[in-house]
């Protein structure tokens, strides 16, 4: 574990600290080892009584980005974990509190093929191994126990990422943690199921689908063809603007309530075409207002094949 100490910028707020948590077998060692590529200073398992004589500690000797995953699972580290990070904020610490999250069959699965005991899992069969009973409802004590951490942190759904989008997507949102709201919007495909990270859901199921025009079915919604064939749908025109409309109207709630990032998940049944031709209009419309990053969940991980 290196670190190599950072100058302070001409903003007198530093970098947040990252706090990444999460169900086990979500991706935190890859979440980790991402910000550690990205020249922060990490460290896993931190018990929750360190964190601030830790933080200190790095700032005192010039290290600003700083990546921690704490230490959350016990009974007695959780309850003092939310008032310390709202103590921290209050004294000009800023903290980015990351959730990693996956479905339970995924997780499942992971840990089948890893063959790891999940660490709150107490019993195994008589081969040593874990059962999928009792594997699934180790998981669930897991989701109770941290639901009220998941509650106040910015969620990333790893269930149908590879390493290399997860460390992508964790990298893009830790750069764009200034302090303000940013905006995320992420196209995804109905049939591959909902991102459990998104804050906002948007069906475009309902708007004309390029993909029954030949020649625009190999294409994506980033192709001038496909672009030019949904400017052209006034259905199309008309969803962007009431979706627009309607984040202009509530964002400042979500800014009230004290959101580092807000995810508008817009959704197609095969998330190519009008997913992804309307997460681009979209992150144009509010780019010059606001950090905005985009995600295309299908797209980037079909390139990745």
């Amino acid at each position: 574990m290196t670190a190599t100490p950072v100058s302070p910028s001409n903003d007198p707020t530093p970098p947040p600290v990252v706090l990444i948590s999460g169900i086990s077998g979500s991706g935190k060692s890859v979440a980790l080892n991402a910000l550690e590529d990205a020249g922060y200073f990490c460290v896993d398992n931190l018990p929750t009584e360190l964190l601030r004589d830790f933080i200190g500690l790095q700032r005192a000797q010039g290290i600003h980005l700083i990546a921690v995953a704490a230490e959350v699972r016990s009974t007695s580290s959780l309850p003092k974990l939310l008032p310390l990070l709202d103590e921290l904020r209050r004294e000009g610490t800023p903290v980015l509190s990351l959730f990693l999250d996956s479905r339970t069959e995924t997780l499942v699965r992971r840990f089948s093929e890893t063959r790891r005991r999940h660490p709150l899992s107490l019993t195994r069969d008589d081969s040593g191994t874990q059962s999928r009973s009792a594997l699934i409802e180790a998981i669930e004590r897991e989701r109770e126990l941290l639901v009220s951490l998941r509650e106040v942190s910015t969620v990333i759904d790893t269930s149908d990422l590879r390493p290399a989008q997860m460390r992508s997507w964790v990298r893009q949102l830790c750069g764009a943690a200034q302090g303000e709201l940013a905006l995320v919007f992420e196209s995804f495909a109905f049939k591959h199921g909902v991102p459990r990270d998104a804050d906002l859901v948007f069906d475009l199921r309902v708007l004309p689908n390029p993909h029954y025009v030949r020649e625009l079915r190999a294409l994506t919604g980033r192709d001038q063809g496909v672009i030019d064939f949904l400017k052209a749908q006034p259905e199309a025109t008309e969803m962007l603007a009431q979706i627009e409309a309607f984040l202009d109207r509530w964002l400042p709630a979500y800014e009230q309530d004290q959101r580092s990032y807000l995810t508008v998940a817009l959704g197609c049944t095969g998330g190519q075409h009008r997913s992804v031709y309307c997460v681009e209009q979209m992150a144009a419309r509010f780019r010059s207002r606001m950090p905005t990053l985009v995600r295309h969940r299908e797209l980037e991980a079909r390139e990745e094949r």
